[in-house]
């Protein structure tokens, strides 16, 4: 469809049925159907234009034809259309989308990675720098692994016990011992489809309705997600980006209540890419002893630490406390399709019996994970680490990091705390400097019109519009050209 046209017939018919573009967007909410603020307001500036879901969804909220809208027809078919039913047409109920979902996001992959999907459609080549999945730059799998799974395949045909493969969590174990974690049995470890299934499993076994859990702000906000499915009221903590990120702890402890069951840390942190040394993790122990909260620990990136940085498991340093440890192999051996992560029960375990039943209930309704990828976990971590290779002085990751950093704080209006691990960083924009009250829309322009992806602020509950997370995976000759375009970008850059 053309535009210019599209845009021009959406303005009529809002003007003829006098509603403005909020009163479509709540319109669509109260139908329960998708229609961002941003995203309309791209189609009434005509610089897109929707798929047919999206076309279908504004038609019908206006009451014209979507080919006239799409403009396929003359304006005199812009009228309300008559619905004639015969007897034997019965209306069919509409079906909504649940409302646990109201409060969920998920803008990793959200709205503007739609838009990114639909610009690709039309032969668009974008950058994505959005999601942490090392393949498509370039990373492969060790070897080594690839040949054991190759090997053992003919041996997974079956399920396996629903909490793992006895030599996968053998092998958990022993690297948890190794980490220091206190009290760690075999029946107390539990492989899954990636850490990402292991989290909604632990949340829906742990939160009843209204229950409160501490997530950090900024957030994986997978986390935030899981927690508010199960019924559970997420309250965030914030991180101190004056203090490389870390927990701010008085924040972390005034908003304990006597709903408070648990509270999360993500280290090393999954957006800014800070690692908390032993005294900030202390700390944090400390405000669980006091006020008897269960510990849970997302680790995926421990193997991934830059600059001599130490990772200490939380764990280890509460053994009196109930503590729950998520790591997996996604992002440490490069093989985030393969979907193997892993949480460990520690510490105090006596005092979570019941939340184990409820654990083992819904793991056993899962069968069991992904059992080829359970098979390579044993060479995964009893073997030569390649990653090592990567993160150290001269390695493409710490390189990269290192780039990154410096080129984005060269751009005038942004600065970024240097990430310790991981793949990301969490850059700040002066959002006064560029008038920036919508992140969304900036992550907008920035694809519409460099074609490159980032995930916004906002999307890893971020409350201030000021920030947005990289990933750079990318060779550093795509970097280079990325920092570019972002700093001709923002040269100009000035939202309405």
């Amino acid at each position: 469809m053309e535009q210019s046209q599209f845009s021009e017939r959406l303005r009529q018919a809002m003007g003829k049925a006098h509603l403005k573009q909020a009163d479509l967007v709540r319109m669509a909410a109260e139908r329960g159907e998708k229609l961002g603020k941003s995203q309309l307001s791209q189609y009434v500036s005509g610089k897109v234009t929707p798929r047919r879901e999206a076309l279908g969804t504004l038609a019908g909220l206006l009451g014209v034809p979507a080919e006239w809208l799409a403009g396929q027809q003359d304006v005199a078919a812009a009228k309300p259309r008559v619905q004639v039913h015969t007897e034997r047409e019965r209306t069919m109920r509409e079906f909504k989308k649940s409302s646990k979902l109201d409060h969920v996001l998920y803008d990793v992959r959200g709205p503007v990675v739609d838009e990114a999907a639909r610009m690709e459609a039309e032969g668009e080549r974008i950058l994505k720098l959005n999601i942490g999945n090392p393949a498509p730059f370039g990373f492969r799998t060790p070897d080594e692994v690839v040949k054991d799974m190759r090997q053992q395949l003919t041996e997974c045909e079956g399920y396996s016990d629903s909490r793992g493969l006895f030599s996968a969590r053998k092998a958990i174990m022993q690297y948890s011992q190794v980490k220091g974690l206190p009290n760690v049995q075999m029946e107390h470890i539990y492989t899954g489809n990636g850490v990402s299934e292991l989290i909604q499993l632990s949340m829906h076994a742990l939160l009843d309705d209204g229950d409160e859990i501490l997530i950090p702000s900024p957030d994986y906000p997978l986390w935030t997600a899981c927690a508010t499915l199960a019924g559970g009221h997420p309250v965030h903590y914030l991180c101190d980006e004056q203090a490389d990120w870390y927990p701010d702890i008085a924040d972390m402890e005034s908003k304990i209540s006597d709903r408070t069951k648990a509270l999360v840390i993500i280290n090393p942190n999954n957006p800014t890419g800070a690692v908390y040394p032993r005294e900030v993790l202390e700390q944090i122990v400390e405000v669980a002893r006091r006020h008897q909260l269960m510990i849970f620990s997302d680790e995926i990136y421990d193997r991934l630490c830059m600059d001599g940085v130490e990772h200490v498991s939380i764990a280890s340093l509460a053994p009196d406390l109930p503590c729950i440890t998520f790591s997996g192999l996604s992002k440490s051996h490069m093989i985030a399709g393969y979907r193997i992560g892993w949480m460990v029960l520690s510490g105090n375990t006596r005092c979570m019996s019941d939340f184990l039943l409820g654990v083992n209930m819904l793991s056993n309704m899962r069968l069991c994970s992904n059992v080829p990828a359970q098979s390579i976990v044993q060479t995964a971590l009893g073997g030569y680490q390649s990653v090592e290779t990567y993160v150290r002085p001269g390695g493409r990751v710490c390189d990269q990091r290192d780039f990154v950093y410096r080129a984005l704080n060269e751009i005038d209006g942004i600065t970024a705390v240097k990430p310790k691990a991981a793949f990301y960083i969490f850059p700040k924009i002066d959002a006064k400097k560029f008038n920036i009250h919508d992140d969304e829309q900036f992550a907008l322009d920035l694809l519409h019109e460099k074609k490159i992806l980032v995930t916004r602020g906002g999307g890893f509950n971020w409350e201030q519009p000021d920030h947005f997370r990289v990933v750079y995976l990318p060779r550093m000759e795509v970097l280079a050209e990325c920092m570019d375009d972002l700093a001709d970008f923002l040269s100009t850059y000035h939202q309405d």
